[in-house]
Formats: C-alpha cells, sequence, structure tokens
C-alpha cells in the first residue's frame, strides 16, 4: 500500500481559527480510531496567537498582544501565524509502527528533508525540541516546532515551518522554552518561496515518512 496516496491530503487557502482546527482534529482523530474516516494530512495558517502545551511554563509568555490557546499537544508556548506553514497529521499508529519516539524523529526528518529542496541544511539536535539551521553569520537558529498528541494511537498536531512570517511576533513568548537562540524563517535566510512551493516539497518527500513509520 502507498501510504501518501491512501491519505487525504488537504490545503486551506484562508487562515483557519485555532479553536475550529483543534475540534476538527478532535473529531477527526475519533472518526480514525473508529475506522469512519481516512487519516488526514492537513496543510494550513492561523491568524497570529499563542498555543501553551502541556509542559508550558506561564512565565514563558511575555505578551498578551495574541490570544493563548491551552492545548494537549506535547511542549511548551509556540506562535502561530500568517507566513508559517502549520502541518496537521492525523495518522493511525497501530497500522504502522507503534513507537511515539520514532514517529517525532520520523516527521522532524520530514520537515528537514522538505527544507533540503531549498538547500536548507536543516537538523534537530539532541535535547533541544524543534528544528535548526545555520543563519548566514554562523548562528543558529529555530526554523520549524514539532509538537504532537497521541490518542489510542492516533495522532494529532504536527509541525510548523517559518516560510515567511513576522519574526517579531516570537518576541511574546519565550519558543519552546528556549531563550539563547533566535528564530529564523526561510525568506530571513533569503529564500523567497510561495507556500505553495513548500507544499510541493513536502509532498515529494512524504514517502520517506511514511516508509520510516511503517511496520
Amino acid at each position: 500500500m502507498n501510504d501518501v496516496n491512501q491519505v487525504e491530503w488537504r490545503t486551506s487557502e484562508r487562515l483557519i481559527a485555532y479553536p475550529d482546527a483543534l475540534e476538527e482534529m478532535e473529531a477527526r482523530n475519533t472518526a480514525v480510531q473508529a475506522g469512519e474516516e481516512e487519516e488526514l494530512i492537513w496543510f494550513l495558517e492561523h491568524p497570529p496567537l499563542y498555543t501553551a502545551g502541556t509542559s508550558s511554563d506561564p512565565t514563558e509568555l511575555l505578551s498578551s498582544q495574541f490570544p493563548v490557546f491551552e492545548t494537549g499537544r506535547g511542549g511548551r508556548h509556540t506562535y502561530h501565524g500568517p507566513g508559517q506553514r502549520v502541518g496537521y497529521i492525523i495518522l493511525d499508529l497501530k497500522r504502522r509502527n507503534a513507537d511515539v519516539r520514532g514517529f517525532v524523529h520520523a516527521l522532524e526528518a520530514w520537515v528537514i528533508a522538505a527544507l533540503g529542496e531549498f538547500g536548507i541544511d536543516a537538523r534537530a539536535v539532541e535535547g533541544r525540541v524543534g528544528i535548526w539551521c545555520d543563519t548566514p553569520d554562523g548562528q543558529e537558529a529555530k526554523i520549524g516546532a514539532i509538537g504532537i498528541r497521541i490518542r489510542k494511537w492516533v495522532t494529532m498536531h504536527g509541525f510548523s515551518v517559518n516560510i515567511d512570517p513576522d519574526l517579531s511576533h516570537f518576541n511574546g513568548i519565550i519558543p519552546c522554552g528556549i531563550s539563547e537562540y533566535p528564530v529564523t524563517s526561510l525568506k530571513a535566510l533569503g529564500h523567497k518561496i510561495k507556500m505553495a512551493e513548500f507544499d510541493s516539497a513536502l509532498k515529494k518527500t512524504a514517502a520517506a515518512f511514511f516508509q520510516e513509520i511503517a511496520k
């Protein structure tokens, strides 16, 4: 079975309010558990907002300029907004390799491979959450975030990658609890690409992701 073609791929062109996305994810998660609907990979953007993961520290929320939403995903505070590709992944790990750590590593590798399509040498760093790369001045910076939740072996949430967001909006939080490093984007690194181009790179590199999480 080619998993890339067996799941539903959805791309939302308008900004999706976070509560609406969360409601949709939870409903789809339940339906996938019951075998009533297909799995889903959903590409979208949100209006400016902050989310708080299950490990969030209230002192890491530095501003109330945008609404803050509690979420059941792992991790701490993160920002979502226009110009950032968010990917929500609703997959049944019972059909695959039911390994939470392996799933997270495969998700990281998928985002890294997609960034590589644009010449970005991105990486995961042991003990430091997120997807990292080097800025032109040689400083390490965060370009993507990973946060998941699993209910009865069906995944929710997923990843976000900074294509061309307003990076100043990250100043309202300590992203993922890491203050020592800046946040960057494809545009800040000199890559002016359209969201659809990054989506195409994700789809191009998806086969390796599904192979990695297969039984």
